[in-house]
C-alpha cells in the first residue's frame, strides 16, 4: 500500500512541476537562437572600436579608452547588443567627473 501511495505522490508531483520544466527549458534555448550573420556584425563592430580607441594596443580598452568613445559609438554598441562597453564608458566619465571636480584638500 505504501508503494502505491509513493508511486501516486510522485507521479502527481512529476506531473505538476512539467510545465514548470518545460517553460525552464525554453527559456534557456531561446538566447542561442541568435542568427550568425548578427554575430558576425558584433565582431566586426567590436574590432572596429577597439581598433579606433585602443591607444596602448593591448587588445582592451580601459578606462581613459573607453572615456574617450563617443556618444555615437556607443549607441552603435548599444544597438548591436554590446551595451555592456558603452555603459563602462558612461560611469568611466562619470568618475572622471567627480574627480576633475573636486577641490584640492586644504
Amino acid at each position: 500500500m505504501k508503494k502505491i501511495y509513493a508511486l501516486a505522490l510522485s507521479l502527481s508531483l512529476l506531473g505538476g512541476l512539467s510545465p514548470v520544466l518545460l517553460r525552464a527549458a525554453d527559456a534557456d534555448a531561446a538566447p542561442k537562437k541568435q542568427s550568425k550573420a548578427a554575430a558576425e556584425e558584433r565582431r566586426k563592430l567590436r574590432k572596429e572600436i577597439l581598433e579606433k580607441y585602443d591607444a596602448n594596443k593591448d587588445g582592451k580598452l580601459d578606462k581613459q579608452e573607453r572615456a574617450k568613445i563617443t556618444k555615437e559609438d556607443r549607441e552603435k554598441l548599444e544597438k548591436a547588443g554590446l551595451g555592456k562597453q558603452a555603459k563602462k564608458a558612461d560611469k568611466a566619465d562619470k568618475a572622471d567627473k567627480k574627480t576633475d571636480n573636486k577641490e584640492p584638500a586644504k
